[in-house]
């Protein structure tokens, strides 16, 4: 092949990874869209590409593609290599960017390590096992430090990767880098539209669309879904006597405490609905587990020191308050539950049953009732 030929062929595959990438949602997403190209382009008989759980010191292989060993999959559930196996991944990279340098690629042989150094045999070893001859090591770098990397094999026999291919290579982990970077701002673009900023909770969005998601399988499969509303006691006089940081203060610690209680419902959603109002949304548990985390809750809002305790209401699909179809009518059954133990200056939950259910469907006869009652209505028809 001819340099303008090989120029042309190594910017079609950069371009092709590009637009591969351009649509993932996930790192797993951005690996499967490109390996496959990345070792086709790289004249590879096998490639993967791994990521550095740094909490964890270990590299997790995200996919493998091309000539599978015994023991290899496409993508693999648990195979992992402790860092220090494979020390150049941190050294080489923090020795090349100490003297100003950029990440860069490099060739490892089954018969001669590029380099010198104490685990240099674990990569030679790993080629000779796998009936492999050469390898390029490909650094992918986000935010200055290793991310993880893409790792290009050819069989044992065929040519040694050379300087030019590792070069191709670095740049293929350029782009790739790009591509996790790219599904990080979407992470972070879901995580702000569905987070409370506040309290860290879930917020009214998140609730919304969950409860819906359950609430389609309540209706095929008979999944129990319960909510549990809150209405933080004294928090206006909070903020109008201690100031709105002393406020904030008090919103947070309930967050934590509704967080905590969550924990007696495996899968629960605990979510801010905005002022002084949460919830915690929970699928699969029965109405009195559901019942006793609220309890809990109830008591441990009072230890918090701020504040006036909290008014809490239940509604779940599976009590006497008639069949709930809609995320409106839980809601609307959650909220009359929570308005009476408001009312009644309730120490317990309140869980809606029939007299709730009727106090839900009766017009709203007090200024209070209109602004809860109407609030949901608007955002939930």
């Amino acid at each position: 092949m001819g340099a303008q030929a090989s120029a042309n062929h190594r910017l079609m595959a950069v371009v092709g990874i590009a637009q591969a990438v351009a649509t993932a949602q996930t790192p797993l997403d951005v690996a499967r869209a490109s390996i496959g190209r990345a070792r086709t382009a790289l004249g590879g008989s096998f490639a993967a590409v791994s990521v550095w759980e740094r909490e964890s010191g270990w590299l997790r292989v995200l996919v493998n593609d091309g000539d599978l060993a015994p023991g290899e999959e496409p993508l693999p559930r648990h195979e992992t290599y402790p860092v220090r196996d494979f020390p150049e991944v941190v050294e080489y990279l923090h020795r090349e960017w100490a003297s100003g340098g950029e990440p860069h690629a490099w060739v490892e042989t089954a018969g001669r390590p590029a380099r010198t150094g104490p685990y240099e045999h674990q990569r030679m070893a790993d080629l000779r096992r796998r009936g492999r001859g050469c390898c390029i090591v490909a650094p992918i770098v986000l935010h200055h430090r290793a991310w993880g990397e893409l790792y290009v094999a050819r069989r044992a026999g065929d040519p040694v990767f050379g300087r030019a291919e590792a070069d191709f290579a670095t740049v293929l982990a350029a782009v790739i880098a790009a591509g996790v970077a790219q599904t990080e701002r979407l992470e972070e673009v879901r995580r702000l539209a569905f987070t409370d900023p506040l309290t860290g909770l879930a917020n009214r969005r998140a609730v919304d669309a969950r409860l819906e998601e359950a609430l389609e399988r309540h209706r095929r499969l008979g999944a129990v879904v319960s909510l549990v509303v809150c209405d933080l006691n004294g928090l206006k006089r909070v903020n109008d006597s201690l100031g709105h940081e002393v406020g904030d203060r008090l919103l947070v610690g309930f967050g934590s405490v509704l967080s905590m209680c969550g924990e007696r419902l495996p899968g629960s959603l605990a979510a801010r609905l905005g002022g002084d109002e949460f919830c915690l949304l929970a699928e699969g548990a029965s109405a009195a587990d559901v019942e006793r985390a609220a309890e809990e809750l109830c008591a441990r809002a009072r230890w918090l020191g701020l504040g006036d305790g909290v008014a809490v209401g239940i509604a779940s699909t599976d009590t006497e308050a008639g069949p709930v179809r809609t995320a409106r009518r839980l809601f609307r059954l959650a909220d009359a539950a929570q308005y009476r133990a408001k009312a009644q200056r309730s120490a317990k939950p309140v869980v809606a049953g029939r007299a709730v259910a009727e106090l839900a469907d009766a017009p709203p006869r007090t200024p209070a009732e209109r602004r809860s009652f109407r609030g949901r209505r608007q955002t939930e028809s």
